[in-house]
């Protein structure tokens, strides 16, 4: 019988005393929850000392963001069905947020560093390749999809004033203010009063769009609003956008490695899913009920024009732009490491300087995808059934149950684990068919031009 290495059954069995041998073998079966709750023990794997909050508002502010914005539209696509895919999507997210650090510590006395390494672990070179496709294709295309988002912004805002500068100017322009952070800040930890920001102002335009568009459709009553229940030929987009709505597992294992007390994470990572997931309520369900079926992707571009529209835009680019940094400066963790461009190996000087080629190269890739697919919506949500559906709703189920073994699991949740697999699956193949679709209908609508 295959045992669960995260339980604790064996912990308080009444034995006689053990000799040296045994304890270090016990030890050595300890569960993750056994090495993380005693701080003495989690310094063993190099835990870093960065509090609770800290780990929340990188969650928070991974997750939220360009999800809200999306969300009012995904509804349009799938119906009122969303709602109940946006807390059936909660549910897993939190799940899939916990088991996959808990895969960090399947191999007794060693800890995983990141995505891939578990994708070896549980399936060998196979999986490694698989996880590492869908993990750097998310850690390049989401923070790409961004730069897409706030220099769009910035042009929409300065239109009709004197500036010359274009979409793509913006892109580069950007690129070169995130190098700053990136340069200096080395790991997470110092990136979290950006998190914070970042998340206030996702709150902010959250508030926003929950008051004027309510108010917006109150003061037209005469525009008619289609709404639907159920939009089954829509349910797989939908499902996808919400998908992108829950993605940062990838950024997870260096979040909780940042972590002074790791046994934390499953309250920081379920507290910080839990808040985007009112923050997207906030927004999907008036946005939706506002607009109905005409509702736009960014939501901000369904408001009136005004201040509260302007607004909305300026705390949503300041978000994406804080945002960035998370997901470039985990990729740059993980390329250090494998390079290994650090002050023990190659000195202070050629470490600092390593590490700001890396970024800089980072910050190069990420403003040329941004430059040549510059149609927000169709790109999200392809990067949303693509990337996020495997990452979120597939790969941290198919490692966990390799890792830990199936028959030691309860029925619901391995019922519960078969649904996961199953939405994820359908989001995966056929969200991405509809978004590669509408993104070749926008690159053949452009050359027609």
């Amino acid at each position: 019988m295959q045992l669960n290495p995260f339980s604790k059954q064996d912990t308080n069995s009444s034995v006689p005393e053990k000799t040296l041998d045994e304890k270090a073998a016990s030890i050595r079966e300890a569960t993750v929850e056994d090495y993380i709750e005693d701080d003495s023990t989690a310094n063993e794997f190099g835990h870093g000392n960065a509090s609770f909050m800290s780990a929340y508002f990188n969650v928070t502010c991974v997750v939220a963001g360009t999800g809200t914005l999306g969300l009012p539209k995904a509804f349009a696509t799938g119906g009122w069905l969303g709602i109940l895919i946006l807390i059936l999507a909660w549910a897993m997210a939190c799940y899939s947020g916990i088991i996959l650090i808990r895969c960090l510590y399947a191999k007794p006395g060693k800890r995983l560093h990141d995505y891939k390494q578990i994708g070896k672990a549980a399936y060998g070179w196979f999986g490694y390749c698989c996880a590492a496709f869908f993990h750097f294709l998310n850690l390049f295309g989401c923070p790409a999809l961004y730069l897409v988002l706030a220099s769009g912004n910035m042009v929409s805002l300065l239109e009709g004033q004197s500036s010359v500068l274009t979409q793509t100017h913006w892109v580069i322009i950007w690129g070169a203010f995130l190098l700053i952070p990136l340069i200096l800040f080395r790991t997470l930890k110092e990136v979290t009063i950006i998190s914070s920001i970042g998340a206030i102002c996702t709150m902010m335009a959250v508030f926003i769009v929950m008051i004027q568009g309510p108010i917006y459709r109150n003061s037209n009553p005469d525009k008619e609003v289609h709404l639907d229940g159920v939009i089954w030929p829509g349910f797989p987009s939908a499902l996808s956008t919400i998908a992108f709505s829950y993605g940062g597992n990838n950024t997870y294992p260096h979040a909780e490695h940042a972590l002074k007390k790791p046994h934390q994470w499953k309250w920081a990572v379920t507290a910080g899913l839990t808040t985007c997931t009112a923050l997207y309520f906030m927004t999907a369900v008036p946005g939706y009920w506002s607009f109905g079926s005409a509702v736009e992707s960014p939501i901000y571009n369904s408001l009136p024009d005004g201040a509260a529209k302007m607004i909305a835009q300026i705390v949503m680019t300041i978000h994406v732009i804080f945002a960035i940094p998370i997901y470039a400066c985990s990729f740059s963790l993980e390329f250090e490491r494998f390079s290994k461009c650090d002050e023990q190996h190659i000195g202070k000087v050629f470490a600092f300087l390593g590490r700001a080629v890396i970024r800089i190269v980072t910050i190069v890739i990420l403003c040329v995808l941004a430059i040549f697919v510059p149609y927000f919506d169709a790109f999200m949500s392809l990067i949303g059934a693509l990337c996020n559906c495997s990452l979120v709703f597939l790969i941290p189920i198919l490692c966990y149950l390799r890792l830990t073994g199936v028959r030691n699991k309860p029925i619901y949740e391995l019922a519960f684990c078969a649904l996961t697999l199953l939405l994820g699956i359908v989001g995966c193949v056929f969200g991405s068919w509809d978004a590669i679709d509408e993104l070749i209908e926008k690159f053949q609508a452009d050359a027609a031009q």
